[in-house]
């Protein structure tokens, strides 16, 4: 299953309905903190949460997961067909809004194993604070110069710069330079949340 794209459509559904993520909280029973990862794609919900959600945004369970399970042999996207993901954007104390943009640049394989992203990082900016997730990544410097932070450590990547590594470790990636900087990001999914999403998908 596309877990980024079903991410997508229950953000959007709620947005389209002008609803926040604590009146959803309030009406589905299920916990903000929960329903924020969901929408950023770093939890997969189940079979009972996506019923709650799908009942509180008026949509049917069926129109959500409609084209998800779509797996053509080869995927083509063009630079304007990208489509802009949100990952838990955290401004930090001082206000800054700067934060890492990600686009993804193969969301019409559904259930890949690999999901790759063009993050812009932007001047003075990028993520506040480092977190983990499942699986590994791989990241290399398109354009400019970035910091990576990797369990309190501290990485200089350059244009042509990269790495590779386990992304169950606290990490972030932040620019302190003057100029913008753009990266290639492919995370691997873990395999068994993969089946966890075809499981969810076959019922």
């Amino acid at each position: 299953m596309n877990l980024v794209e079903l991410a997508q459509r229950i953000r959007n559904a709620r947005l389209k309905r002008g609803l926040t993520l604590e009146e959803v909280s309030e009406s589905s029973g299920l916990a903000k903190g929960l329903l924020s990862k969901v929408e950023n794609f770093r939890v997969t919900p189940t079979l009972t949460t996506l019923a709650k959600l799908t009942e509180t945004l008026g949509i049917k369970l069926s129109e959500l997961l409609e084209g998800l399970d779509e797996k053509p042999r080869i995927s083509v996207v063009r630079r304007s067909e990208r489509k802009p993901i949100e990952r838990n954007y955290i401004p930090s104390e001082a206000g800054n809004k700067l934060n890492n943009y990600y686009e993804s640049l193969a969301h019409r394989r559904a259930d890949r194993a690999m999901d790759p992203l063009e993050v812009r990082v932007p001047a003075k900016g990028g993520r506040q604070l480092a977190m983990k997730h499942e699986g590994e990544e791989f990241l290399l410097v398109l354009e400019g110069t970035v910091t990576f932070e990797y369990d309190n450590d501290l990485y200089r990547l350059d244009a042509g710069d990269s790495l590779y590594f386990d992304a169950e470790t606290d990490h972030r990636v932040f620019n302190e330079t003057d100029k913008d900087a753009r990266v290639l990001c492919v995370m691997c999914m873990d395999p068994a949340a993969l089946t966890a999403a075809n499981r969810l998908s076959s019922k």
